[in-house]
């Protein structure tokens, strides 16, 4: 976390913890939306927050999912079960891996719109509201807060992760969404293949956002990036134990994007 980003994480968290589940739960307009995300059990205690920011939402989804391997059946803090009731529930799986937030969401609701959103952010209450009135002027398409572009040598060879631009263009085949603003997923936007868990964690184990990318373009599905993006704030003290070391530090998103390519034929 940023230095500058610190007094804003704590005035929104506190603002957030200060509200009982029975005010964040209060009516509002709803929206036909299941948002949906995973955590790792680094940030089992801290995943809460993230939680209230979207119960917090001037529009609500219909229902919010968090998944949650088996093994943590029964290390729930109090923090999270509070919060249960008809808009949000724990789930369990056996799948271990980023991929979580959605491929069981898809599997068990493929008809509806599903939002996937990351685990150690701080969402406005804007938010989905935003989100949703866009997929609404494009319905078709995958919709996404922040983006990179995916980026070629003159060669044909991929760049480094680290010179894919950020949120370059609103439509591209290239438009990366980036889990982490949140990204929409209209019904059946990705290839059936989208499930597969022998597929994807042979493909790319540590790169959910690519995974779900392939599944787009090769399903002939566009995605379209908000216009202005909304920005986000990090839960604090989650930032310790992350994907990033490895996909971007050592590369390893060009591998998997790679091994993509390469199956795929894309």
């Amino acid at each position: 976390m940023k230095l500058k980003e610190f007094i804003p994480s704590l005035t929104h968290t506190i603002q957030l913890v200060s509200k009982s589940a029975k005010q964040l739960r209060q009516p509002k307009n709803v929206v036909p939306v299941i948002v949906s995300l995973t955590t790792i059990p680094y940030r089992l205690n801290k995943v809460h927050i993230t939680i209230r920011s979207i119960l917090n939402q001037s529009t609500a989804p219909e229902k919010i999912i968090l998944w949650l391997h088996e093994d943590l059946k029964n290390a729930i803090p109090k923090s999270l079960k509070k919060l249960e009731g008809s808009c949000f529930s724990i789930q369990f799986s056996s799948i271990s891996c980023p991929h979580l937030k959605l491929v069981e969401t898809l599997a068990k609701h493929s008809d509806c719109i599903i939002v996937t959103c990351d685990d150690d952010m701080i969402y406005p209450n804007n938010w989905l509201e935003t989100i949703y009135n866009t997929h609404k002027a494009n319905p078709k398409k995958v919709i996404t807060n922040f983006s990179r572009e995916i980026s070629y040598k003159q060669d044909g060879s991929i760049k480094p992760y680290k010179n894919w631009p950020y949120n370059k263009g609103d439509e591209s085949d290239k438009l990366l969404p980036l889990g982490v603003g949140g990204v929409l997923y209209p019904p059946h936007a990705l290839h059936k293949d989208a499930t597969n868990t022998k597929l994807f964690l042979t493909l790319c184990p540590k790169a959910d956002d690519l995974w779900f990318k392939a599944m787009a373009l090769i399903n002939n599905t566009e995605t379209y990036r908000l216009q202005t993006s909304i920005p986000l704030i990090p839960v604090m003290f989650t930032q310790k134990v992350s994907l990033k070391k490895q996909n971007i530090g050592k590369d390893f998103n060009v591998e998997q994007w790679k091994n993509l390519s390469q199956h795929f034929n894309l």
